[in-house]
């Protein structure tokens, strides 16, 4: 596997800029819109589950776990993006992600930020 498995993240010239500031240098926020979030839960496969069991035990990265929280993240991250796009926003301020336990069958994982429309100074 390689370094783009492992990352996340927008392309180059995003319609809906997602940033972790409470503001883009060189724009004026127009319209605050509100808090959007995107939520994704996914179950931990057992297969997986042994694998880092064991792995666990001898140490070092568990590339398969890894791997799945990246894509978790990545899916979170594009519901973000939808729900912001859907309310007429162009870019979402203060992004965070929220990594949790759910229920010991699986991880949630929120992003979440401030959904605005932003123009060029």
């Amino acid at each position: 596997m390689g370094i783009e498995d492992y990352g996340g993240g927008q392309g180059p010239r995003p319609d809906v800029l997602v940033v972790t500031t409470n503001d883009v240098p060189g724009h004026r926020i127009e319209q605050v819109i509100g808090e959007v979030f995107g939520l994704t839960v996914r179950s931990r496969h057992l297969g997986s589950q042994i694998g880092a069991g064991l792995k666990s035990m001898v140490g070092g990265e568990l590339k398969g776990l890894t791997k799945t929280l990246v894509e978790t993240r990545n899916q979170a991250m594009d519901r973000l993006v939808e729900q912001a796009r859907a309310r007429g926003a162009n870019a979402v301020l203060a992004f965070r992600f929220d990594v949790t336990e759910a229920a010991d069958v699986g991880t949630e994982v929120c992003a979440y930020g401030t959904a605005v429309v932003v123009a060029r100074e």
